[in-house]
C-alpha cells in the first residue's frame, strides 16, 4: 500500500469513527460477502479493458451470423426469431458501449486503476 492509498484508508476509517483495524475488518468481511462484486470492483483497467475487447470481437461475429441471416432471408426463407435476436444483440451493444464511456470517464479523472 503506499501513502495515498494508506491515507485515503486511514481517512475512511476516520470518517466512519471506528479504528484502522475495525474497519478493515468491516471492509474485508463486506468484500467476502459478494466476491463477484468484489473481483469486478478490483478488476484492473487491464482486464476490463480485455474483456471489451473480447466484447467486441464477439459482437463482431454476431455480424458475421447476422449476414448469414439476411442471405437465408433473401433467398426466401423465414426467422421468425430474428427480431428478438436483433434486440438481444443491441441490448448488448449498447451495455458495452456504456461500459467503454464509464472506463474512459474513470480514467479521464485519473482514478487509479
Amino acid at each position: 500500500m503506499n501513502e495515498d492509498e494508506f491515507k485515503r484508508f486511514t481517512d475512511a476509517a476516520a470518517h466512519c469513527e471506528m479504528s484502522n483495524a475495525a474497519f478493515l475488518a468491516y471492509a474485508v468481511d463486506k468484500a467476502a460477502r459478494d466476491l463477484t462484486r468484489t473481483a469486478a470492483e478490483i478488476a484492473t483497467e487491464r482486464e476490463v479493458i480485455d474483456e471489451l475487447f473480447a466484447a467486441r470481437r464477439h459482437l463482431g461475429r454476431m455480424h458475421g451470423l447476422f449476414n448469414q441471416v439476411a442471405k437465408v432471408l433473401n433467398s426466401g426463407a423465414d426467422a421468425p426469431h430474428l427480431d428478438a435476436a436483433a434486440e438481444v444483440v443491441r441490448s448488448a451493444a449498447r451495455r458495452m458501449e456504456g461500459a467503454a464511456d464509464a472506463l474512459l470517464a474513470h480514467h479521464d479523472r485519473g482514478a487509479p486503476a
